[in-house]
């Protein structure tokens, strides 16, 4: 890359694909767009580069960080937006000689050592091991999980699905809920209570439960109502929400070992940490038994940049990972 060269970094979610420039680590022009309002990434790209009116010549390498599972192959079927696209013909189409594409949650596993202390929020824990696996993982449009794992002197993110492992009760109240949620959708996965679409189906489950009419509400109204203390339902859907987490990422430290630290990332969290610190979730965390003390010291924090992945992005030109890479062989 020379010093005339920008390359386009992208993180696309189940809601939004935000867009900026990068020039080494300085990233500019950052820009929001709904991913409904288009047919595919490609025409969301092309959107925002008519926005920043740059000289195309200028852009010959690019990074996408996707919500999806991003296996090898060429075509990416994404989980929450109906888009389904050829990572080497939207290079081809887009005129670059490079284009990497990874999980939005490996991108953001890449960051997460380059993140200021100020832009962290700690929940709990102490002080982290070093040279330790560090956890990932958070709750936005879908449930995010990856980890960051050391190797010699490198460290190697993860590329997984782990919002999607089968999802267990912790009482007798969530076991009820979540046989209703598998009377809807069969299998339960952790993304189906943990996500912002998942705070809405806690609430329709409870109302059904308690054999009311579920209003029709979207994530955020729940969350006031539950925070304002409004609504006993929206109260329990969220404390649910929160207590679930917990038991998730303390699955999610066992499984990696990840004594090295939890990063809490995605889209709902940074909006609620005073209610994430007085609700259930580090209890849960904790509640695993014999494992309690091993867990204890691990240090738990929120992630408040304010798009995390472009740090994760713009290392991923240079850096080891799992990743999908199109290039032009000519």
């Amino acid at each position: 890359m020379n010093d005339n060269e920008l390359r386009l970094v992208a993180d696309i979610g189940g809601t939004h694909a935000r867009f900026a420039l990068a020039q080494g680590e300085a990233v500019r022009a950052e820009a929001a767009l709904a991913c409904a309002d288009f047919p595919g990434p490609l025409q969301a790209v092309q959107r925002y580069l008519d926005e920043v009116d740059i000289d195309r010549g200028r852009l010959r390498e690019a990074a996408f960080a996707i919500a999806a599972p991003i296996a090898g192959a060429d075509q990416i079927t994404m989980t929450n937006v109906p888009w389904r696209f050829s990572a080497s013909e939207l290079r081809r189409a887009l005129g670059l000689r490079r284009l990497i594409v990874l999980n939005d949650f490996t991108a953001l596993a890449m960051s997460v050592r380059h993140l200021p202390e100020s832009e962290l929020i700690h929940v709990a824990g102490a002080q982290a091991a070093p040279r330790a696996p560090i956890a990932v993982l958070g709750p936005g449009t879908g449930l995010g999980v990856s980890g960051l794992i050391p190797a010699g002197e490198a460290w190697v993110p993860l590329q997984g699905e782990g919002g999607h492992v089968s999802l267990a009760p912790g009482n007798d109240r969530e076991a009820a809920l979540l046989r209703e949620l598998r009377r809807r959708f069969g299998h339960v996965s952790a993304e189906r209570a943990i996500s912002g679409p998942g705070l809405v189906n806690l609430h329709e489950a409870i109302c059904a439960l308690d054999g009311k009419d579920a209003e029709r509400l979207q994530p955020a109204e729940i969350m006031q109502r539950a925070v304002e203390e409004r609504c006993p339902i929206c109260a329990e859907a969220l404390q649910t929400f929160c207590a679930l987490l917990g038991s998730v990422t303390g699955d999610l430290v066992l499984t990696l070992g990840a004594l090295g630290g939890v990063y809490l990332g995605g889209g709902i969290l940074p909006r609620m940490v005073e209610y994430l610190l007085r609700s259930p979730f580090h209890a849960r965390y904790l509640d695993k038994g014999r494992y309690r003390d091993y867990l204890a010291p691990v240090p738990i924090r929120v992630i408040t940049t304010p798009h995390p992945a472009f740090v994760g992005l713009v290392h991923a030109f240079d850096s080891p990972g799992p990743r999908l890479e199109s290039l032009d062989q000519r």
